[in-house]
């Protein structure tokens, strides 16, 4: 792909917390998500979670998509909820960045892609609700909190099958209605934002993807795609057709503005 063809990726970081007399405050995000996004052709972007929406307006108007990844809990203050003892670590910055971004991103139908904890941040920020927490919330659901734990579990571990509703946006891009997933959650979608419908769901019922109602390129999923896209190709188809989406944006982009305005 020619380098100027690419399309820049916004990229969502969370917040590391000072560590007294040894570290400030850092923003952080995972390699992996940047490696599968480049993998697929992208030029990623890592957003900084600055309260200062002048500043990341003029960040995601550069992009050409916009990438949630997964991390900790969503903070129940932006669904209008009171925290429970079972939500776990929440990062307000980092709710209220990408809320503003999906925002923007879904008004403007810009391509999303979203995974695990950003799969609920999508439905959040068009008005949906959460489960704090599965085991104690959600009668019946199966265990969904595979988190990795040397000797027992790894993020490439495929411990459920999701069965994918067909003829939507997620079935034709993974060209199948039944997948193997990893899960590594214990809040999930409890109330689905209007805007959005269920793509996929777990054996216990609980949605597993969602995209968008209308033909927009906006797709979550509650597992880890960037962990199978190695080895497994239907994950990475995920990555490949974002990224073609968002390539689409570009072009389009390119052909609404002027070539002087854009300096070509």
């Amino acid at each position: 792909m020619i380098a100027a063809s690419r399309p820049v990726i916004a990229v969502t970081t969370q917040t590391l917390e000072e560590i007294p007399d040894e570290l400030p405050r850092c923003w952080i995000m995972s390699q992996r998500y940047v490696r599968t996004l480049t993998a697929s052709g992208a030029v990623p972007w890592i957003v900084p979670l600055m309260d200062d929406p002048e500043t990341l307006r003029a960040i995601y108007d550069r992009v050409d998509g916009v990438f949630l990844p997964g991390g900790v809990d969503i903070d129940p203050l932006s669904y209008n909820e009171s925290k429970t003892t079972a939500c776990g670590r929440v990062d307000s910055d980092r709710d209220r960045t990408e809320i503003m971004l999906a925002d923007w991103a879904m008004k403007d139908k810009k391509p999303i892609l979203a995974v695990c904890r950003g799969a609920q941040l999508l439905s959040v920020a068009a008005g949906g609700t959460l489960y704090q927490d599965l085991d104690k919330e959600y009668p019946g659901a199966i265990k969904h909190d595979y988190f990795p734990k040397a000797g027992v579990h790894t993020r490439q571990d495929l411990v459920h099958p999701v069965d994918v509703v067909p003829d939507t946006r997620l079935s034709r891009v993974l060209g199948t209605n039944k997948v193997l997933v990893n899960s590594m959650h214990h809040q999930g979608i409890k109330r689905l934002a209007p805007t959005l419908i269920a793509n996929a769901f777990a054996p216990d019922g609980l949605i597993e993807g969602v995209e968008s109602v209308t033909d927009d390129f906006v797709l979550g999923v509650q597992w880890h795609p960037e962990d199978l896209a190695d080895s497994e190709p239907k994950m990475r188809s995920l990555f490949d057709a974002f990224i073609e989406a968002a390539s689409g944006w570009r072009l389009g982009l390119r052909k609404r503005v002027p070539a002087a305005a854009r300096g070509s």
